[in-house]
């Protein structure tokens, strides 16, 4: 991440569809949002960028590390703003909003978990971009 005028840090990568790519890019946003939120917000916060960053590879890029997606991130001024594009075909955002997912479903949860965490979500229409706010 690297120091903005506007927000404390701010990031924008681009990341191959490997899990070892997000825990890699985890461990430099964990150092800054540790110098930034409490320890009640870091949980939120990682939550948020975890199941967008894994959303984009297992459903946009179908979990193939030939695929790459693109991500933003901003923290700061009490505020954290994460944006995650695939290239994948998207999904029915709409129609996933009026679905209930079981809790003890292995899959379909992370939609629900964004619309509890964070402040607002707002997709694209074809559903394969997101942008989340969660305000601290």
């Amino acid at each position: 991440m690297t120091p903005s005028v506007r927000y404390g840090y701010e990031l924008r990568t681009t990341l191959a569809a490997a899990p070892s790519a997000v825990e890699e890019f985890f461990i430099d946003f964990r150092r800054h949002v540790e110098r930034h939120l409490a320890r009640t917000q870091r949980f939120a916060a990682e939550l948020l960028v975890r199941e967008a960053l894994n959303n984009a590879v297992v459903h946009g890029c179908r979990s193939d590390p030939r695929n790459y997606f693109r991500c933003a991130l901003r923290l700061g001024a009490g505020r954290l703003t994460i944006a995650v594009e695939d290239g994948g075909d998207g999904f029915d955002w709409r129609a996933a909003l009026r679905r209930r997912s079981e809790a003890s479903a292995g899959s379909g949860r992370g939609l629900g978990i964004l619309l509890r965490y964070a402040t607002r979500v707002r997709f694209n229409d074809k559903g394969n971009a997101v942008t989340i706010v969660k305000r601290f």
